[in-house]
């Protein structure tokens, strides 16, 4: 039997960070893309992709709160997949079944589309290639699956992001200044 807590039930809350205070090493088949190795500098130098690609997922979710981890990984996983075939001169496009997980790859998919084509306006910074595509998936995924705990409907890697990337809020509304009796 399972529960459908909301992010905020305190039990859920008390679960994950015991969850985060002891993490389950990966075993080497849990590890996506195995034989995939890439400079650790690509992160630092690629910051703006990879935070893109988190942000990306938070908002995707905010508009769909069913998205859980499994589905997040999925959409990832397809598009690393679409661009290890791109890499290899084929263009070969397999979106995952699930459709909340399509749906999270296709807003991936724009994602990188809009970043390359903001790159390439400003000379200033080397293009964003489709082998540093593959590998920022890769590590997303790799990631992902190190914060989420590989229950079916967990949502550790998303809470994860959405404390990363928090809802925008407006400016404050001011108090009053006059004091009533």
């Amino acid at each position: 039997m399972s529960i459908d807590c909301p992010g905020d039930c305190g039990h859920l809350v008390a679960a994950h960070r015991w969850e985060q205070e002891h993490p389950k090493p990966l075993t080497e088949s849990d590890i996506p893309f195995p034989d995939v190795s890439f400079p650790a500098e690509l992160i630092h130098t690629r910051q703006g992709a990879m935070s893109g690609i988190g942000y990306t997922v938070a908002v995707y979710a905010r508009e769909r709160r069913s998205l859980t981890d499994s589905e997040i990984l999925a959409a990832a996983h397809a598009l690393a997949e679409t661009y290890r075939t791109l890499l290899s001169g084929i263009y070969y496009e397999k979106l995952p079944d699930n459709l909340i997980a399509a749906g999270l790859y296709t807003a991936l998919a724009k994602f990188i589309v809009e970043e390359k084509k903001r790159e390439a306006e400003h000379p200033e910074t080397s293009p964003l290639k489709d082998s540093e595509i593959f590998h920022l998936l890769v590590f997303f995924e790799r990631f992902g699956r190190l914060r989420s705990n590989g229950r079916p409907r967990t949502r550790a890697l998303l809470e994860f992001l959405h404390a990363q990337f928090p809802t925008e809020i407006g400016p404050a509304e001011e108090e009053p200044r006059i004091i009533m009796p």
